[in-house]
């Protein structure tokens, strides 16, 4: 992936001004199509097949005057009066007539109507009037919602002075969420730490435009998919937080790796391309786990729930998609704008040092004495020698403290995880009511009159329904009902129980005596739905509880439920595409260890501030209570990729120093330091942006934005920095064990970009300018029986022929598909067409192609011929030997023949004997005959006798 990101990265550069073009053709097109086709949003929150919902679907059909949305009017009397006054009578009548008349309006009760009256508080002073509407919550205009403020404001200034009227319920029980100036700040925390990390501010200012452009396109696809259907409010406000987060993020990365590169001395072109093909490569891998962990939300079953992690993996796409195309593009437009400027100090030592070589290398007598000299010749060596990479302080001291007594650390992070994530267990989940909104609003103010006058259980009564249609009188067989659910403990009131106009359906009113969101009114309705057996062998009713209390319980019941099977996917995950990235078995388990201490912590410290009030008021917190019911499903999906991301960037470098000789404990030390500034600069940008939504947003988002924002501190500063390192200390080399049967089951993911280094170190050999079919230095192949094909060094120019030969099938055949791209080179070093193997094997497989003559009845030369209709630069043709037939040989030398004359390479392999016949005379032969290495104890092909000028002649 790392090359293909090269190459991308060397276009957009080249072509800068058309991706820029580009890019601002697709904002335009979609802001008009967003403009043009978008539906506006929804706050609807329903699940298909739970019992509320079912219910609820059947009244509309049977009963739809009370299974639409409705909303309330709180009328008080002034101190002293009550309802029953003729002034307040007669401004209640009216009101009621003209609420009625509202469009969509159904029915409205009120408290002098003895066949649907409304609830009355028990002094008589207040009044409860309820507001059924013909539809749903969703179908509800703004029109409507509009005209019954009117005509409620209408009522109340109709009422004796001292009165009052409030308009509130469930049609206004949620509001839309709305973009603050709060929210900017933490963009300008991001650019503050931006400058300081990049040090300087076109740097700094690319990865902001960057999280914005990537937002804006985002938030026009969102917006012009509402055609398709419903998107819930809280949708649009989740994606831009996690897409301003993550698009400063890997930009920064980018950035970053750009400017230490321009910093060695790297051209910009070059730099730029490196930079997308190493940084970009962990982008994509952070961006991919991010995008799996939200889509796997659908496994909930909750359509809305689906959509929401659908729009926020789609924004997390989009974002990496301009950081790998637009972001290179300015990179290249900046030019040498972002090189570093080197400090007075290290200006002075580059001068020191550059007059130290001249002298140096000055004279023959100066020379000659340093070389009698060996104080002479050390103090040469150390002037011209290669500065070491400047030591951080900072982090090398903080490595070094936390990985000291490494058992130490990693008791005090499991007990100090422990203790955050205790709170954690009185978590409560409901969907939230108007009594979360802030004390001001109309709706809040109605729930809180409601709770003081009626009892907290008004505000959100439930609704027991079932069919009638076997009764004979359904009129008392309702009241029997009620009476019987009104004894039930918890309930406060049973004000309605009817039949519909056709008696086939009855509906029971409920007031339970907790709040909407309380665990009462949950005890409750379980209690009513564990009576089901009951009421349908008494009085053969098949009851079912709904409402839009019930249906918040249904919710939060079911998103509880799939948090299990939701973070079995998500560990699941994170163990197989860590176990890719660091070939490792200990890695992936340590990181998915911290990744539920991070999950655990975010959880802990959300139900301390919502359940038990720890800083609420300094948040901006206006009820405590239950949280939304899809905070910690979405929490754990977006802070699963988050914590890949650090994980990736902090310890990919420490495996890397690892790889390329270092010891375990030593590059523990410089994998920290070489990743850890950028690891805390990404993670202050992340916090920073969430917790900008945390004192005045949307209560909806307010749980998860602390939550992600407490979740990104513990797993970047706790569990990466301090946790991990410890563990790797305390495990030493065995943390970089993988069985090599897994390894070769696993696919590779090079996310720092080892094989493009490699192949850009690999450009010039054999030699510069080489143009070498193939070409093979010290190849070595596991073969398909285990057997050991090597060390096997040979060249093969372009349009040359290689006869391969052994007494064993499987070297030679080991041999010509390893160079074919088929198998994986196991050690050495070899090119195909110029292409490094295994690196480039894919495209390989595309420029050589494979006959095996045994498949082919004895008469190959029809499937060469068919191979070279493909033009490929290598034809291989293995087991040559089966041709027995003097003709099907004759004919497979012809088409060898045609081959050659075409300018393919090619390479024939035979087991017994050399296949001189079907190649020119001379042509060089590669004896891969198996011998034995002492002490190896496995069989190796000898080294070949041909030497580079036999292949070339």
């Amino acid at each position: 992936m790392s090359s293909v990101l090269y190459s991308l990265g060397r276009w957009a550069v080249r072509a800068r001004r058309l991706v820029v073009a580009m890019w601002v053709v697709a904002l335009v097109l979609v802001g008009g199509a967003a403009g043009l086709l978008q539906q506006g949003l929804d706050n609807q929150v329903s699940i298909p097949g739970t019992e509320s919902q079912e219910a609820l679907d059947r009244l509309a059909a049977t009963f739809p005057q009370v299974s639409g949305a409705s909303a309330q009017v709180i009328v008080v009397a002034p101190d002293g009066g009550t309802i029953n006054d003729d002034a307040m009578r007669a401004a209640i009548e009216d009101g009621v007539e003209d609420l009625g008349d509202v469009s969509q309006v159904e029915v409205v009760t009120s408290p002098y109507d003895d066949l649907m009256p409304a609830s009355v508080s028990d002094d008589e002073r207040a009044t409860l009037l309820t507001i059924q509407l013909d539809g749903d919550q969703g179908s509800i205009t703004d029109e409507t919602k509009d005209a019954l403020g009117v005509e409620t404001e209408a009522l109340a200034q109709a009422l004796p002075a001292g009165a009052e009227a409030h308009l509130g319920g469930q049609l206004f029980s949620s509001k839309f969420p709305e973009m603050t100036l709060t929210e900017g700040i933490g963009l300008l925390v991001a650019l503050v730490v931006l400058v300081l990390t990049l040090g300087s501010l076109v740097a700094a200012g690319l990865p902001l435009l960057n999280a914005l452009l990537g937002v804006g396109a985002s938030m026009g696809l969102l917006f012009a998919a509402t055609v398709l259907g419903p998107i819930n409010s809280t949708t649009p406000m989740l994606a831009v937080m996690l897409g301003l987060a993550v698009g400063i993020d890997y930009a920064l990365f980018i950035v970053s790796r750009h400017r230490e590169q321009l910093g060695k001395g790297l051209d910009v072109h070059e730099s730029i391309a490196r930079a997308t093909a190493t940084a970009g490569s962990a982008v994509v891998f952070a961006g991919l786990t991010v995008m799996i962990a939200l889509v796997g939300l659908g496994v909930a079953g909750i359509p809305f729930l689906t959509i929401m992690g659908v729009a926020a993996a789609v924004t997390v796409g989009v974002t990496v998609l301009v950081s790998l195309t637009l972001l290179p593009a300015l990179l290249g437009m900046a030019g040498e704008r972002l090189r570093p400027r080197p400090s007075r100090k290290e200006r002075r030592a580059a001068a020191r040092a550059a007059a130290a070589a001249v002298e140096a290398s000055q004279g023959g007598a100066a020379q000659a004495s340093a070389q009698d000299d060996p104080e002479a010749t050390r103090t040469r060596v150390a002037v011209v020698a290669p500065p070491e990479e400047k030591q951080n302080r900072f982090f090398a001291g903080w490595v070094r403290a936390v990985t000291k007594v490494p058992a130490l650390t990693v008791v005090l992070v499991i007990a100090g995880m422990g203790a955050l994530s205790y709170p954690a267990l009185d978590l409560r989940l409901a969907l939230p009511d108007a009594g979360v909104m802030a004390k001001d609003d109309p709706a809040r103010v109605t729930y809180d009159l409601v709770s003081e006058n009626f009892g907290d259980g008004f505000n959100g009564p439930l609704i027991v329904t079932g069919s009638i249609v076997t009764s004979t009188d359904p009129v008392a067989l309702m009241d029997q009902i009620g009476d019987e659910i009104a004894d039930l403990p918890g309930v406060a009131d049973v004000p309605l129980s009817t039949p519909n106009e056709s008696a086939d359906t009855g509906i029971i009113q409920v007031v339970p005596e907790g709040g909407p969101t309380s665990a009462e009114t949950e005890a409750l309705v379980r209690e009513i739905r564990s009576l089901h057996d009951h009421f349908l062998d008494e009085y053969g009713v098949d009851l079912a509880v709904t409402g839009f209390t019930a249906v918040g319980i249904d919710v939060s019941d079911k998103l509880g439920n799939a948090l299990l099977p939701f973070a079995l996917v998500v560990v699941g995950l994170s163990l197989i595409l860590l176990t890719m990235v660091f070939r490792s078995i200990a890695v992936p388990i340590k990181a998915t260890i911290g990744y539920l201490f991070s999950v655990g912590a975010a959880f802990g410290v959300v139900s301390l501030v919502f359940e038990h009030g720890v800083f609420a008021e300094a948040l901006n917190v206006t009820r405590t209570g239950p949280v939304i019911s899809f905070m910690p499903i979405v929490l754990m999906g977006i802070l699963f990729g988050l914590a890949m991301d650090y994980e990736v960037f902090l310890v990919s470098r420490m495996r890397e120093d690892y790889v390329h000789g270092g010891s375990a404990k030593h590059a523990i030390s410089t994998g920290f330091q070489g990743s850890a500034k950028v690891v805390t600069a990404a993670a202050i940008i992340m916090i920073a942006v969430f917790v900008a939504f945390v004192p005045h947003g949307d209560m909806n988002l307010k749980p998860i934005a602390l939550g992600l924002a407490v979740g990104v501190a513990v797993d970047a500063f706790v569990v990466r920095m301090v946790f991990v390192p410890a563990v790797l200390a305390l495990l030493g080399e065995k943390a970089w064990y993988m069985p090599k049967w897994l390894d070769k089951v696993l696919p590779s993911f090079d996310v720092e970009g080892e094989g493009l280094t490699r192949e850009l170190s690999l450009t010039d050999w054999p030699e510069p300018g080489a143009t070498d079919a193939v070409a093979a230095g010290d190849l070595e192949v596991h073969g398909a029986s285990g057997t050991i094909v090597g060390p096997v060094s040979v060249r093969v120019p372009d349009g040359g022929t290689l006869l391969v030969h052994g007494d064993a099938t499987a070297p030679v055949s080991a041999f010509l598909l390893a160079v074919a791209g088929r198998i994986k080179v196991s050690g050495g070093v070899a090119k195909t067409g110029g292409l490094v193997l295994p690196e480039r094997a894919s495209s390989v497989r595309r420029l050589a192609a494979v006959v095996d003559s045994a498949a082919e009845d004895g008469r190959p030369a029809a499937a060469v011929r068919r191979a070279l209709g493909d033009k490929p630069k290598v034809l291989v043709v293995d087991g040559t030997e089966t041709v027995g037939d003097l003709a099907a040989r004759a004919e497979l030398a012809q088409a060898v023949a045609g081959a050659q004359a075409a300018g393919v390479a090619v390479l024939l392999g035979s087991t017994g004997f050399a296949a001189t016949d079907l190649a020119p005379a001379g042509t060089p032969v590669l004896d891969v005959t198996p011998g034995e290495r002492a002490g190896a104890g496995a069989h190796l092909a000898t080294d070949t006798d041909v030497t580079e000028q036999e292949v070339r002649a």
